[in-house]
């Protein structure tokens, strides 16, 4: 378990403060964060290797606040995997092993870790000729060689190539249900989160902007930063009153009632639909008239941006619709926010 307490961090031209959240044990967490958020420090932080300025960290039920790293029973894997390039995969893998009481009983049990790890037929080869998937499996092995509490994670997919990443990712979920160990990831990737963890902690503006299940925090941000984070690229500041709302010139309809307040309202570009003028879809309801700004093709979908009563909205189309359509930029449109899509804040 990890217990982090109104943790502070200051260093000069960045503080974060007030920073709590909890790891059950045996959790696989996420904390998740634009770059240049805090995530890294916060991981080493917990490690040890960061000095707090206030605050408490506690793990397995122990104080270790300030407990040097090799003290706190922590293995951590970092994004460039900080392998040592003139050791060999199983030297690089033993490395943290060299002071430690060796037995019979303790082969086994790395030996096992690398049969799961699948390493090998790698381990008499330099870290230098491996591919990057590869490296991330030895960094893995290496962390968890000393039988660590905790698994830290720092960004442990983001420097590598897409294949290698789908690799990486399937064998973290794998190696998480074959251990049962407690990990603490952070990645900027919100699609990273929803595949691997069950919760998550959304961090910026040098501060835990929410903490809850994947699900929750994807359909319910608390926040525009959280909302924006999660894919809600429709982030409008509105007023409310009763069932409406006013977002600029647009009035938009919502399925509750709700005191008169300001806030922000965000909608999914996937749920903003979009119809050309020559579709007939324009029946007045939840619909307003609309001018594509910019389209751009990505495959099979496209993103395309749409400017409507002074406010800019992006959607997501099939790239068929645009032909059948006649969708293009510069041309008229229809565009369609369907009360039960908006998202208040």
């Amino acid at each position: 378990m990890i217990a982090i307490d109104d943790l502070a961090i200051r260093l000069p031209g960045f503080t974060m403060e007030g920073i709590s959240f909890r790891v059950e044990v045996g959790e696989f967490f996420i904390l998740l964060g634009p770059t240049g958020s805090g995530k890294t420090l916060i991981l080493e932080s917990i490690a040890g290797m960061v000095p707090i300025s206030s605050g408490r960290i506690i793990i397995g039920g122990r104080d270790v606040t300030n407990l040097p790293p090799e003290r706190r029973a922590i293995g951590i894997v970092y994004q460039d995997q900080a392998l040592f390039p003139h050791l060999s995969v199983s030297q690089n893998i033993r490395y943290g092993l060299r002071y430690r009481p060796w037995g019979a009983d303790r082969e086994k049990k790395l030996a096992a870790l690398i049969q799961l790890l699948g390493l090998e037929s790698l381990l008499d080869r330099g870290v230098c000729n491996l591919s990057g998937g590869e490296r991330q499996r030895v960094a893995l092995a290496r962390a968890l060689a000393t039988a660590p509490d905790i698994l830290l994670l720092d960004e442990p997919l983001s420097a590598l190539d897409p294949s290698f990443r789908e690799e990486i990712r399937h064998l973290l979920k794998g190696l998480h249900r074959e251990t049962g160990i407690t990990v603490l990831m952070v990645t900027h990737d919100f699609p990273e989160a929803h595949f691997l963890a069950a919760r998550t902690a959304v961090i910026g503006n040098g501060r835990i902007e929410q903490v809850g299940s994947v699900p929750e925090v994807f359909n319910r941000p608390i926040s525009p930063t959280v909302a924006a984070f999660v894919g809600m690229k429709n982030i409008f500041q509105a007023s409310f009153d009763q069932g409406v709302a006013r977002a600029g010139p647009m009035t938009l309809s919502l399925t509750g009632f709700c005191d008169p307040a300001w806030g922000y309202l965000a909608v999914r570009p996937e749920d903003v639909c979009v119809y050309g003028v020559s579709s007939g879809k324009n029946d007045g309801v939840h619909c307003f008239p609309g001018r594509v700004t910019r389209i751009d093709h990505q495959g099979a979908f496209c993103d395309v941006l749409v400017h409507s009563d002074g406010l800019l909205w992006q959607t997501i189309l099939p790239t068929g619709r645009l032909i059948k359509e006649d969708i293009a930029e510069g041309g008229q449109v229809w565009l369609q926010v369907l009360p039960e899509k908006i998202h208040v804040m």
